[in-house]
């Protein structure tokens, strides 16, 4: 009698095993579910740790490294984040300044930049802008901003709300609640 249940529970228990193995295939064969994306939120293209380069004519204007970069074409904007560095060259080529923000927006069309986050504005003469906006105009080479401002050169130190500098930073406006002290040379 001990053989006989003994038969019994052996092709039982290899009957339970082979349900829970078809039971597990069932549940592999569930597909994940996927989050709903927007199409338009999606970039055309997009890179990571990429250095782009603007020109004109033959001529350096500007060169943008970015931790990462996400290009729209239908909005004509590339977005800019995870740390971005444009170094800027006058008409002759020579290096002009560096702009360094956490991160920004590149209009397409006229290859206008938008710097947002720690935006730190260096030129080769030694003068500093330090603000949290920075917006360059490419036709013009101008760079305004309309946030908080510290303006830093060789002989002054500035702050102010809103600003405006040619790209060298050897002409520059500070607009509103203006403070500052100076060095004055014999």
């Amino acid at each position: 009698m001990a053989t006989d249940s003994v038969r019994w529970s052996v092709p039982a228990f290899i009957l339970i095993i082979l349900l829970s193995i078809a039971a597990c295939e069932e549940e592999a064969k569930v597909k994940p579910t996927v989050a709903d994306t927007v199409p338009e939120e999606l970039p055309d293209q997009e890179s990571w740790n990429s250095t782009v380069v603007f020109s004109d004519s033959g001529r350096v204007r500007a060169i943008l490294r970015a931790g990462h970069i996400r290009m729209y074409e239908d909005r004509k904007e590339t977005l800019l984040d995870s740390g971005l560095v444009v170094d800027f060259f006058g008409r002759d080529g020579e290096h002009t300044s560096v702009l360094t923000a956490e991160r920004g927006k590149v209009y397409d069309e006229h290859k206008d930049l938008e710097a947002y986050g720690n935006v730190v504005f260096r030129s080769d003469s030694g003068t500093v802008v330090e603000t949290e906006y920075m917006y360059w105009e490419n036709l013009n080479r101008l760079v305004r901003g309309d946030r908080f401002v510290t303006i830093t050169s060789p002989t002054e130190r500035l702050q102010g709300y809103g600003f405006q500098a040619d790209q060298d930073l050897k002409n520059y406006t500070v607009f509103g609640k203006v403070t500052g002290e100076a060095s004055i040379e014999d």
